[in-house]
């Protein structure tokens, strides 16, 4: 006997729908490696729906008062978490990631997030009117772009959801979202969210819509006439392609792509803190996270030394199955990412050293060990390009300027970090890391409050923080005749 898989689908101005063609794809436990559901393989004509419904919805939300979505958004809030067990499941069937961790680390701040952008819908500031010609007063405006396509991705797929449908939502905009193929299961539950809140609070369902699909499907998305905005979490092939796609009819296009984080560690640090916090930086959520501790710089007189003590922190992380309280992550996401991972030890140059891990593990899923790989130098390609799995790479450098030097040499600029007890250092490193995040003496902490998006490769735009609200805004200049 086979097990009857569940059948997800569609979410379009308030119905669950299958594709319009019947097509599905099967979709994956990462942490079994057998399918669990089916989703719509969405095509042109689901597109068109969700885009007719978004559009024929959004003229209502733009032109409520800030205080009436920011009440649709606490509500929403609220009802996270009054379902929170159900999104859990979800998500961890989803990515195979442990229950506890989803619980503790994902469900506080995405409803932190979702009440932050309801606040912020009721705080859009600009400059005060004024005449600044003889006999006009000059108004700004922050208007709603319009109907956003953003496309969510697999590593976070429920958490950056939020990231994008509650600023676009409190900014008034409407959304059409479409989650990873791999991932779909946690989105489309919180579509029955949504749609159940905008339909208490009396608001045309509309608003919110979920399309399930591939790469083929987001391509319609961006390519679609009707959106004034597509926004993307993803690999930087992936954010290229939004990009030309959006420039054929000038779409704004919001990018948050790839990173490979430098670690600077310097010798006056604290090697046992630092260890214990890059061991976690790095490894949480398997490594597949674009701000993860992954490319770390050790000044060459404390090398041999952090190195061990790394080695031994890996031996001791575990990962393993969903339901166990004692693991840190769970599988990487799906076979592919299984194989790129064992794709970047395989071809690792004959000077490198695993330190530790270095292998598949388990009879069934997508796990992956802890693994230390020193020895590097920097134009090796484990240093240069994105992993997204759970391998820390270690470098020795010799004094800041190489530091710098070596941090700064790779295409992507999303964060970083700084381990010094050394102010002055600290100050002068933070000034010349070329990332959009620096932290010092830590790794990894976001808050609702602060912006979250790098340069380069990768990408441009904000999420979270005021800056991430007004990426989904507009500005329009009214002048008017003090004659009368």
């Amino acid at each position: 006997m086979t097990t009857a898989l569940r059948r997800l689908r569609n979410y379009i101005d308030g119905e669950f729908r299958d594709a319009a063609d019947g097509r599905t794809t099967e979709v994956v436990n990462p942490a079994t490696g057998e399918a669990y559901a089916t989703a719509p393989l969405s095509g042109a004509a689901d597109v068109d729906a969700a885009m007719a419904a978004a559009e024929a919805a959004f003229p209502a939300w733009r032109d409520l008062v800030p205080a009436e979505r920011q009440k649709v958004l606490l509500k929403i809030a609220d009802r996270f978490e009054e379902r929170a067990e159900e999104l859990i499941a979800a998500e961890s069937e989803n990515c195979g990631k442990p229950i506890a961790l989803v619980r503790s680390e994902e469900i506080p701040p995405m409803v932190d997030q979702i009440r932050f952008f309801a606040g912020a819908a009721r705080m859009l500031e600009g400059r005060s009117a004024g005449e600044y010609m003889e006999g006009f007063t000059s108004i700004i405006r922050r208007e709603p772009v319009g109907v956003c396509a953003q496309v969510a991705p697999w590593n976070y797929p429920m958490m950056m959801a939020v990231w994008k449908f509650a600023p676009a939502l409190a900014a008034g905009n409407t959304v059409v979202i479409k989650p990873s193929d791999t991932t779909p299961a946690s989105t489309v539950l919180i579509a029955d969210i949504i749609g159940s809140v905008l339909d208490e609070l009396g608001h045309s369902r509309g608003v919110f819509n979920v399309i399930c699909g591939d790469r083929e499907t987001g391509r319609l998305m961006v390519e679609h006439k009707v959106p004034a905005m597509a926004s993307i979490t993803g690999s930087v092939r992936a954010g290229m392609q939004v990009a030309e796609s959006a420039s054929k009819d000038l779409k704004r296009v919001h990018l948050e792509l790839g990173g490979k984080a430098p670690v600077v560690v310097f010798e006056d640090t604290d090697i046992a803190k630092a260890v214990e916090d890059i061991t976690v930086a790095g490894y949480f959520n398997a490594g597949q996270d674009c701000t993860a501790a992954t490319r770390v710089l050790v000044q060459d007189s404390i090398h041999d030394e952090f190195v061990a003590a790394l080695a031994k922190a890996a031996s001791e992380t575990k990962t393993g199955a969903v339901d166990d309280e004692d693991v840190l992550y769970g599988p990487l996401n799906n076979a592919n990412q299984l194989k790129q991972v064992k794709g970047f030890i395989e071809r690792l140059p004959a000077h490198a050293k695993i330190e530790a891990g270095g292998e598949q593990v388990g009879e069934k899923g997508y796990f992956f060990a802890p693994t230390v790989v020193s020895g590097l130098k920097q134009g090796d390609e484990i240093v240069q390009q994105e992993v997204f799995g759970p391998v820390i790479t270690v470098q020795s450098f010799s004094d800041e300027k190489q530091a710098v030097e070596w941090a700064n040499g790779v295409e992507y600029a999303l964060a970083s970090s700084v381990w010094t007890k050394d102010h002055g250092r600290a100050m002068r490193m933070s000034k010349s890391l070329d990332f959009g995040c620096v932290w010092i003496n830590t790794h990894i902490p976001l808050v609702a409050e602060m912006p979250h998006g790098g340069f380069k490769k990768s990408g441009y735009g904000k999420d979270l923080s005021s800056y991430g609200f007004e990426d989904y805004t507009r500005i329009k200049h009214v002048m008017t005749s003090l004659d009368g």
